[in-house]
């Protein structure tokens, strides 16, 4: 374990979902292992949640530690309980969750008034952060869980206002001063970049918040991103021409993630002794992350789809989403009999890193969220794109017009969180038959491309590697902080 001459604290505050918790917890601990102290601020149930992994480091020999504080969802509107966007009971109460982020600014200032020593840094695009740095006199540096190529072309589509002219949801435009020749429609566009803009009850604009989190990066010293230089280099470099000098990509953070090589999980889990009995890279993995939602009658396409292919299948379907009619449609259609052999249906969570890395894997059918994406990159396994919202679009677009690591699904509507019953079948089952066997029968290009970046990223995190030389310039930058205080 490296370590620095100056003991070095930093304080890491991540938004409380498990995009942004994951990954910087992965930061957090490579972090530590580098010589920093890190304090990792979070709320009660988060904190239970992160405790064995936290506490594992701390086993290890890391100088980490998480600190809970009270979040009072009560006094924000929110139901009891509810400390993750994750666990949200309705996707209507996410701004008014984004919002009520700030009610840990109090807690947390009587928390860095009284601890000593006084920490060095503070990492968290959190608006409200900000105010807290510049109260204790604290370097901050924001923390992004996109891609440098989503964060350029929604800068340059604000910037020239492209997407707010357009007459048809359906109407390509082009992204303008941007690496290469990047289409969108306006259907596919986030909720936030939408002309006419939701509010919640009490009056808050989406796009308020959008342009809260956006200053709270550009305001910061610096910005850490979850990506790699040889992965969107051109983007990268654009960026921080047009917007923010100081990027600095620090990923793929969940490579750094040590726990993947626990043996007790391979053991525990069946579907990874389940891939030993298959051929290598003939298996295809779909998953769709822990927010996106598909109605039955979807789930259903997809799963006449999986059937109709070619090849293996490790299928997840989220707790949420195997409901009474998923359960009695693969009852009553045999669907596990039918399969028997060459797919299985796992209801839930499932190591995700572990099944991608597995030999036997083969293709990732995923929803393009970017530390899916990422993790998709980091195994060499080429992808299947079905985007469903937020930036997903965007991270389709890199995936396969500019990495060219992917065939597109050909979902062409952003699916809105919380309005699928509204929805009717974007892909048909044959369509999904299809994507697969195009994917694992011609794409021996596309494999051989996902496996150059696969080995990429994993140079990247080894010692001189890109992103582990941008962790050594932050903390050189931490350090010379100290020297001349």
């Amino acid at each position: 374990m490296a370590s620095t001459d100056i003991h070095v604290h930093v304080i890491v505050i991540p938004l409380m979902s498990q995009s942004h918790l994951i990954p910087m917890i992965d930061l957090s601990k490579q972090l530590a292992e580098r010589g920093l102290i890190v304090t990792i601020i979070t709320t009660p149930r988060n904190a239970l949640r992160y405790q064995a992994t936290i506490n594992q480091a701390i086993l290890s020999g890391l100088g980490i530690q998480l600190v809970s504080l009270p979040f009072p969802c009560n006094k924000a509107g929110l139901p009891e309980g509810c400390e993750n966007l994750d666990s949200l009971p309705s996707p209507h109460l996410q701004t008014k969750f984004l919002v009520a982020t700030s009610l840990l600014q109090t807690p947390l200032e009587s928390y860095l008034a009284n601890i000593d020593p006084k920490p060095n840094c503070i990492i968290s695009g959190l608006p409200w952060t900000s105010d807290v740095a510049h109260k204790f006199n604290i370097p901050r540096f924001a923390y992004q869980g996109i891609s440098c190529f989503t964060l350029l072309c929604s800068h340059k589509m604000v910037l020239h206002k492209v997407h707010e002219n357009n007459e048809y949801d359906n109407e390509p435009f082009l992204v303008p001063d941007v690496p290469d020749k990047i289409e969108f429609t306006y259907a596919q566009l986030p909720k936030m970049m939408k002309r006419s803009s939701p509010h919640i009850g009490d009056g808050i604009d989406i796009k308020d918040i959008r342009d809260q989190f956006n200053q709270a990066c550009s305001s910061a010293e610096g910005l850490l991103v979850n990506t790699f230089d040889e992965l969107e280099f051109e983007y990268v470099k654009s960026y921080q021409k047009a917007v923010m000098r100081n990027v600095l990509c620090v990923g793929p953070l969940s490579l750094c993630n040590k726990m993947e090589k626990d043996t007790s999980i391979i053991d525990e889990h069946h579907c990874l002794r389940w891939l030993e009995s298959m051929k290598p890279r003939s298996v295809v993995y779909v998953c769709f992350g822990s927010l996106c939602h598909l109605r039955p009658k979807q789930l259903i396409e997809l799963g006449k789809g999986l059937e109709a292919s070619n090849f293996p299948f490790i299928w997840i379907i989220r707790d949420v989403d195997y409901n009474e009619e998923i359960d009695k449609w693969i009852i009553n259609e045999n669907f596990e009999e039918k399969v028997n052999g060459k797919g299985i249906v796992i209801k839930g969570w499932a190591p995700q890193v572990l099944i991608l890395s597995h030999p036997s894997t083969g293709g990732f059918l995923t929803h393009c969220g970017w530390n899916s994406t990422l993790e998709g990159v980091s195994a060499g396994v080429p992808m299947i794109t079905w985007p469903m919202f937020a930036e997903q679009f965007y991270n389709e677009k890199l995936i396969v017009q500019v990495l060219k690591i992917g065939v597109r699904i050909g979902v062409e509507v952003t699916m809105h969180w919380g309005e699928e019953q509204n929805e009717g079948i974007y892909v048909k089952w044959e369509t999904v038959r299809n994507a697969i066997d195009k994917l694992m029968c011609e794409g021996q290009e596309i494999r051989k491309r996902a496996k150059e970046f696969g080995e990429k990223a994993k140079k990247a995190v080894q010692k001189g590697g890109s992103s582990y030389l941008n962790i050594t310039s932050f903390i050189h930058h931490l350090s010379q902080t100290l020297v001349t205080k």
